[in-house]
């Protein structure tokens, strides 16, 4: 790769088992296989000399670059326009199901729309992020790369023909080189297959093309039964189709971002891997896709978040704050020291170290997506009831100690408002859910230590001096995370505490319609340097706008935001001071509270308008 495409320059596909990231000039730079957190075999994107890549470019002509998603899909077209032809790359990845598969395809269908163009064709893998060598074998009708931990096989094939000719291939020190050359109506097509059963082989168009029609067709159906017809309808499809890209099907779990390490402010150190499924996210993603009206994956998330619960329950522990897709929670963290990071920004991490942190927040997260999913007709079992309520008691023990927060921070653990705050929540769900249906539970002691919270919150959580809730106990320093403490029921809107708090985050935490979810300066959290706007806080923002009385405010601050979106309308977490997107790309929470926010947000102006 000659230089690093900036981090929003990607689109994203996807099998609902791994997912590859493709930039605007058509070159694979992220790809994990057998599933997303698995080792790469195209991390270009952390070194670009290191990390291996796959592009599919013209050769020899000047030429611009155009991208889009095939509509209501996540198949992913990049046009090549010059003045000798226009040719398209149609990149998508067929669904592979719901039982694990080491077997992934990534199919790169190139047609030649008008006039003739030479291609150069580039596969570069490095396997287990450049750790393993290889050894590139060149067959009749294709290539493979044989490693330690696997195979990546090339097929190839043109409509009456090879796309590239034998004497037009070329082993580089073990790499991939071709050069094709297609004129008006070509079609060909490039099948890069994980753990292929056999040699490479002659991949026909006509069997590509009934792949893309297979994959279109599933992609289609699957949003069809999306219900929302509000306002804003592209953007939040276009989120729920990423959301569903980084869900893991064989259990349901949703990871918070597709990639590794990518930073949240460029030369600096806080470059964490997301590849993993946070308590947190999945409870947000229960809201939002029932919203939607997806209520089979909401149950599916449901589902993986009540065996989590159970586990937690049945061993008297808290809930961990993430997990592997598959549930399991060894998430050790490990430097990569021979990947220069993006754009030379390391260390460059794999696992995750806040893995065992302990965090208050979750249990109320996760129970207030139970009552939800509850009020939506998915109800838990006797047994997953059963662990709850241990795992409530449990909270009851420790809800009034210091805890990392729901950022993570990696200095000392303090008394986070917002720790209580979902602590309070977690109490007042349970003591609901149990009502709902009768269920049991010491709700004589659940409501105890509810309002002993609340009481607690009202007395150390707000600073009078400043007229704002603050991010722990003892301190000034704000926390954009409480913009929720209306939604979730805590006060509301009109109350003057709340009111001179959203006026504090106004004046402290937004620039320019962007929220900063606090200012590392203020609150030293263990960590070196600065980062961007959050794109979750600024949605969070405009919620609380809305249902704070300044419906004018929150729909202009909305609109902005969504100027921040890249071409293909993904978000990464953050966006840096120059408007650039910076931090793991795309990022499920940036997406899950755009559609939270629209859901929300569109019912407000609905009644606005039945009320003039």
């Amino acid at each position: 790769m000659p230089e690093y495409p900036a981090i929003e320059d990607h689109g994203l596909i996807g099998d609902l088992q791994t997912a590859a990231l493709i930039t605007r000039n058509g070159t694979i730079d992220w790809f994990c296989a057998p599933r997303f957190d698995s080792p790469s075999i195209f991390a270009g994107l952390l070194d670009r000399r290191r990390g291996g890549y796959f592009s599919v470019v013209p050769d020899g002509v000047q030429y611009i670059s155009k991208q889009l998603y095939l509509p209501n899909t996540p198949i992913l077209i990049t046009r090549f326009i010059s003045a000798d032809g226009v040719s398209e790359i149609i990149d998508f990845m067929p669904v592979t199901g719901e039982h694990p598969t080491d077997q992934h395809r990534i199919v790169r269908i190139i047609n030649m729309v008008r006039g003739t163009m030479r291609f150069r064709l580039e596969c570069c893998p490095r396997f287990d992020y450049g750790r393993q060598r290889h050894v590139l074998r060149v067959h009749r009708d294709g290539s493979v790369f044989h490693a330690p931990s696997g195979t990546l096989t090339i097929h190839t094939s043109r409509r009456g023909g090879l796309l590239v000719p034998a004497d037009n291939l070329r082993d580089v020190n073990g790499d991939l080189l071709a050069f094709a050359t297609l004129h008006e109506g070509d079609t060909g097509a490039l099948v890069a297959e994980t753990a292929a059963p056999g040699h490479p082989r002659l991949f026909p168009v006509e069997e590509a093309q009934e792949l893309f029609e297979a994959t279109r067709e599933y992609w289609r159906r699957w949003l069809d039964r999306s219900r929302y017809t509000g306002r804003w309808r592209e953007m939040v499809e276009r989120s729920a189709i990423t959301l569903k890209l980084m869900t893991y099907a064989p259990t349901g779990a949703m990871i918070a971002a597709p990639t590794a390490a990518l930073p949240e402010e460029i030369g600096g150190t806080r470059n964490w891997d997301y590849r993993y499924t946070w308590i947190r996210d999945t409870s947000f993603s229960v809201h939002a896709l029932l919203g939607l009206g997806f209520t089979e994956e909401a149950a599916r998330y449901t589902n993986w978040l009540d065996e989590r619960i159970r586990e937690a329950g049945d061993h008297a522990t808290p809930l961990k704050i993430m997990y592997r897709v598959d549930g399991s929670s060894d998430l050790h963290e490990e430097i990569l020291g021979h990947l220069e990071g993006y754009l030379g920004s390391g260390p460059v991490r794999i696992g995750n170290g806040a893995a065992d942190q302990l965090q208050l927040d979750i249990h109320g997260e996760a129970l207030d997506a139970m009552l939800f999913a509850d009020q939506q007709g998915i109800r838990v079992t006797h047994q997953v009831w059963r662990s709850t309520v241990r795992m409530v008691d449990w909270l009851c023990d420790n809800w009034n100690q210091p805890d990392a927060g729901i950022w993570e921070s990696r200095t000392h653990p303090r008394d986070y408002t917002f720790g209580r705050l979902m602590s309070w929540v977690a109490m007042d769900r349970a003591i609901r859910l149990s009502a709902r249906h009768g269920r049991p539970g010491d709700i004589a002691r659940w409501e105890r230590e509810r309002d002993a919270i609340y009481n607690q919150i009202m007395a150390r959580g707000y600073d009078r001096t400043r007229g704002s809730f603050v991010q722990a106990y003892g301190e000034r320093v704000l926390d954009a995370a409480l913009l929720i403490m209306p939604s979730v029921g805590f006060v509301t809107p009109n109350d003057p505490l709340w009111q001179s708090t959203l006026r504090a985050i106004d004046e402290d935490l937004v620039s320019d319609s962007l929220v900063h979810r606090y200012k590392p300066s203020e609150a030293p959290d263990g960590l070196p340097g600065d980062e961007g706007t959050f794109n979750m806080c600024t949605f969070w923002y405009v919620a609380a706008l809305a249902c704070s009385g300044r419906l004018e405010d929150a729909l202009l601050t909305f609109e902005k935001m969504f100027t921040f979106s890249n071409h293909l309308r993904l978000y990464a977490e953050e966006i840096a001071l120059t408007g650039q997107q910076i931090g793991n790309f795309p990022q499920a929470f940036s997406h899950l509270s755009l559609i939270t926010t629209a859901l929300a947000l569109d019912g407000m102006l609905d009644n606005s308008d039945r009320g003039r």
